[in-house]
């Protein structure tokens, strides 16, 4: 996976416009390293482009922009320019970009579209497909590459990519790091912890057929997995008494390739009163210990648990925490996205993507160092032992909230 570069001459300028050359004259070196940060960049014939090969055959760069926002970001032209003549009738682009968009015909048609949002994640189908394709594309010709942007060619590029890696029979945590060696020059590639978590995700879903040698993995996509999200709770809150939140889910349409987030519930959290418990208040076990398939146990390291709570031990009024109790629980399925906000109307604080079928043991929690975009307002209102809590019912119980328990404590949920 060496970094390969061959030498080429100087592109010639004489068909450049002057909007080309003013352009380049006010951004070079300066606006486009300003927007690019810490991500690696490459003076390729002459150009100075946002792009990194993070394999020999796998190249992931910034948006290839026109007019004036070719100012900051990488210039179509020059990237043009620069694939045609490094890799003449041999390489494909894939958009990961939801907010913007080209004329495939710049690049010979040779572009294919996989939208997501900005700072999100995409569906495990999504990235299934975009793996296939770009399999399928570089299993044509070994002079084949895939060339895979977003908008700033971080995030969502690093997702895609690292998911690839990680088809190709690389470890998860393999592929994070060689995208983070090979992108950016902080060691900092896929940060949002999000998209970590779907990169494990999928990882988790591939599995080697036996006798097959060195083959692709067969991938095992869950079926939905639909949950009743029974309560919302923020451990260790300090400065504020009130966090709102709305949950989304990712809504899937025909014929087209893009999920866009659908609003499921919205509501706050309020500051838990001492001496104030609901008649089913909700009792429950962190399990330390998991069973795998076989339903043998197997060892897993401390739990992750800041905090051991139960809504019926004192414990819990010894720290400042916020909670939502869904009188009548929502159903959420796949993948969903649940944000926090200090005012109903912007003051975003952080927020979370996961898929339902990944839940266990009916708990989800996060730590601060999970959640993803915790700004400044995010982190003066996070205690020590800060926790995002989310408690759910059984998977796929079938039964409503007035016929199971919320304080059983089900041993037969699988996931």
């Amino acid at each position: 996976m060496g970094l390969k570069f061959t030498k080429q001459g100087p592109p010639k300028v004489d068909s450049l416009s002057l909007h080309h050359h003013m352009i380049n004259y006010l951004s070079k070196n300066f606006i486009r390293n300003l927007v690019s940060k810490q991500r690696r960049r490459m003076l390729i014939d002459g150009y100075d482009l946002d792009m990194s090969y993070i394999t020999d055959r796998v190249l992931a760069m910034s948006f290839p922009a026109e007019r004036m926002r070719a100012m900051y970001r990488n210039p179509l032209w020059q990237v043009k320019s620069v694939l045609d003549m490094r890799h003449t009738e041999h390489y494909k682009i894939y958009n990961l970009c939801i907010e913007e968009s080209y004329d495939p015909a710049h690049f010979y048609g040779r572009v294919e579209s996989y939208p997501f949002d900005d700072n999100h994640v995409p569906s495990l189908q999504m990235i299934k497909a975009f793996c296939e394709s770009v399999d399928s594309w570089l299993s044509r010709d070994p002079k084949n590459i895939a060339v895979i942007h977003c908008m700033a060619g971080k995030g969502r590029t690093g997702l895609m990519v690292c998911s690839y890696l990680t088809y190709c029979g690389m470890s998860a945590d393999d592929a994070l790091q060689l995208y983070a060696d090979r992108r950016t020059t902080n060691n900092e590639g896929v940060s949002i912890p999000s998209q970590r978590r779907y990169v494990a995700y999928w990882e988790s879903l591939l599995s080697v057929p036996r006798g097959a040698g060195y083959g692709l993995p067969n991938v095992n996509i869950p079926q939905p997995c639909s949950r009743e999200l029974r309560r919302i709770r923020l451990y260790d809150t300090v400065n504020i008494d009130t966090i709102f939140f709305v949950i989304s889910e990712l809504q899937e349409i025909p014929d087209e390739v893009y999920r866009p987030p659908v609003e499921a519930y919205r509501s706050c959290c309020r500051q838990i009163k001492k001496g104030y418990q609901r008649t089913n208040s909700p009792r429950y076990y962190i399990s330390i210990l998991e069973g795998d398939k076989d339903g043998n146990q197997s060892e897993i390291e401390e739990p992750r648990v800041v905090v051991q709570m139960d809504t019926e031990s004192p414990a819990i009024y010894q720290k400042s925490c916020l909670d939502h109790y869904f009188d009548k629980p929502i159903q959420v399925t796949g993948d969903v996205r649940v944000i926090f906000y200090e005012k109903m109307i912007g003051g975003r604080l952080f927020y979370c993507c996961f898929n339902t079928a990944f839940i266990r043991n009916s708990l989800l929690q996060l730590t601060i160092q999970e959640l993803d975009k915790v700004g400044k307002k995010g982190r003066s209102i996070c205690g020590p032992d800060f926790c995002l809590e989310l408690l759910f019912g059984p998977a796929n119980t079938g039964y409503s909230s007035s016929s199971v328990s919320i304080g059983d404590h089900t041993s037969d949920d699988s996931l």
